[in-house]
């Protein structure tokens, strides 16, 4: 099969991320900042923060849904997963105390916050923390190539075949959320939250919403989901804050959240506009030079090449360290033996003495008796 010479250099530049800044700066401006009108029967996630109680079901859930390698393209070619094996277990809930994101290893986390008002446990109020996936995403409005885009159903979806690895998708995002595999030097992904995606096009709920034992989420058209949550609001106005997060922040986003306590306690950003950002992003890579786009892919792919000199670096000082305990192992097991065959031998030689003399005792005693008769 036949590849193009342009098609080579986009592979084979954009693995290591040094060529992925050419690639960008060739990208039309009708590919680099296409603009996203929401869809008016999308999906979404309705997360009430009063019911969460920290277990880490969810988490639970997406790995089991998006670990299995054999399984990593879903509906329309889009990339499903291969998440790594978690270091900490799901049924170890301290890990909920600590202030984590999402990462390469992880689409979804659960953190605990503390609570002060009436209505909250006393264990702290929890948190889901996932992607938004936003009706008008900036991460998809920045993405130099189309990488990154919105679906009819709700869903931001990633093609992992498409993307050169220039990573403005993350410094887009207001929620921080996309992450890079920084540790796989030739094949790294952008790695976030899909909604599952394959079980979205099928009207199946995501897996975490549907594996939650509390109730916590409630999945459903986003329009519907945004009234049902006003008149939880109006039913209970001593139980909830007076404002559904996601309803306008950015645009608004799939993904909204009823909280008990202020939203910025627990760990949401408060000072997003409510216009969406791409409006923004669509501006300014309209006019982006080529030595921007350059600047940090290069530096991009000169930490790729540090990293793997320092990983090489590392295997030849653990080689050596390992080389050294062996020939140290060695040695003393040179000298014990020496040491051992000295005190066998001295043994055998202090045996053969032993049994002379008692020889020697015993000839003695029989003449003595012999002489006495």
């Amino acid at each position: 099969m036949s590849v193009s010479r342009r098609e080579f250099f986009r592979k084979s530049l954009a693995a290591t991320g040094v060529g992925a800044g050419v690639v960008a700066a060739t990208a039309t401006k009708g590919t680099a900042a296409e603009q996203f009108a929401g869809y008016p029967d999308r999906y979404g996630v309705l997360v009430d923060l009063t019911l969460c109680t920290g277990c880490r079901t969810c988490e639970a859930a997406c790995y089991a849904e998006n670990h299995d390698k054999d399984s990593n393209r879903a509906v329309n070619n889009e990339y499903k997963g291969n998440l790594p094996k978690p270091e900490v277990p799901f049924d170890d809930v301290t890990v909920t105390h600590q202030r984590r994101r999402t990462s390469p290893g992880a689409y979804t986390v659960v953190n605990r916050y503390e609570g002060k008002g009436a209505v909250v446990q006393k264990e702290g109020i929890f948190k889901k923390l996932q992607c938004f996936h936003c009706n008008e995403p900036a991460c998809a409005s920045a993405c130099l190539v189309g990488a990154l885009r919105k679906t009819k159903e709700g869903a931001v979806v990633y093609d992992v075949d498409t993307c050169i690895g220039c990573r403005y998708c993350m410094t887009a995002c207001p929620f921080y959320i996309p992450t890079y595999e920084y540790e796989k030097a030739f094949t790294p992904r952008v790695m976030k939250c899909t909604f599952c995606y394959h079980r979205l096009a099928e009207g199946r709920a995501p897996a975490c919403v549907a594996s939650c034992p509390f109730g916590v989420m409630t999945f459903g058209k986003r329009s519907e989901l945004l009234e049902a949550a006003k008149e939880r609001i109006a039913r209970h106005p001593d139980r909830y804050v007076h404002h559904v997060y996601g309803e306008e922040e950015v645009g608004g986003t799939s993904w909204l959240y009823l909280s008990p306590v202020p939203f910025e306690e627990v760990g949401f950003q408060t000072n997003l506009p409510t216009v969406p950002l791409g409006e923004f992003t669509h501006t300014a890579l309209s006019v982006v030079p080529m030595v921007v786009l350059l600047w940090p892919t290069l530096l991009g792919g000169l930490y790729a090449l540090n990293r793997r000199r320092d990983d090489i670096a590392e295997q030849e000082k653990d080689t050596a360290v390992d080389a050294a305990v062996t020939d140290a192992v060695a040695q003393a097991d040179a000298k014990a033996e020496t040491k051992l065959a000295g005190a066998l031998k001295k043994a055998e030689k202090d045996k053969e003495k032993a049994v002379k003399e008692a020889r020697e005792e015993a000839s003695k005693t029989t003449a003595s008796e012999e002489e006495s008769k």
